[in-house]
């Protein structure tokens, strides 16, 4: 069996967002013979109820954490203003999931197109009509996706992802790990220089056999 590195993370995660430009770079150097495989982390269960004041306070809180931890991360603030936030996530994971079983490919560029929204565009993917629209919009098509989104197999996909994800070595969003020999290696996340966790996967590999 193919040795896997495994990517927990949850599409409307603002950790995740700012790992994002070291993460593209990592994927780019990976040994061939190493398999990504991506987990939904499921940040925050479904919620109708807007999300208190304080809550909204903390994230942003957040997001001006890491424009100074991350230099270069971009968000637009004004998404606070112009949607009705929800401490929900799931919904994301689905439309990232609902996109892989349609096609692959869709996988990165649903994830992409959720951050994208929720971080630069103020849109919010915590509704079902934003997600949609955004499937349509990376060339899916509406009523196969909607399907999709709504059905068993993606409902029983995210239950199984989230358990996982939950489970050790991983510590929140966003987390590595190698799978190889038999066992889960972590790998330490680093924002700024892929190299780090390129040397520590291949030191990883090479241990193993």
């Amino acid at each position: 069996m193919a040795p896997e590195l495994l990517y927990i993370h949850d599409p409307m995660c603002s950790w995740c967002w700012a790992f994002r430009p070291s993460f593209t770079a990592l994927r780019e150097r990976l040994p061939a013979e190493l398999v990504l495989r991506k987990v939904v982390g499921g940040l925050a269960a479904d919620s109708d109820d807007p999300m208190p004041e304080e809550m909204r306070a903390r994230l942003k809180g957040i997001w001006r954490t890491i424009q100074e931890v991350v230099p270069g991360t971009r968000f637009n603030f004004a998404f606070w203003e112009d949607c009705t936030p929800r401490r929900s996530t799931y919904n994301a994971c689905r439309a990232v999931l609902a996109a892989k079983r349609l096609s692959p490919r869709h996988e990165d560029l649903m994830i992409e197109a959720i951050q994208r929204a929720y971080y630069l565009e103020a849109r919010n993917p915590s509704d079902v009509d934003t997600l949609i629209d955004l499937a349509s919009e990376i060339g899916l098509d509406r009523a196969r996706f909607t399907a999709e989104f709504h059905g068993d197999a993606v409902e029983a996909r995210l239950r199984e992802e989230v358990a996982f994800a939950r489970s050790p070595p991983f510590r929140g969003f966003p987390s590595l790990a190698v799978q190889a020999g038999g066992r889960l290696h972590p790998v330490d996340v680093d924002y700024r220089d892929p190299e780090p966790m390129r040397r520590q996967i291949e030191a990883i590999l090479a241990a193993v056999g």
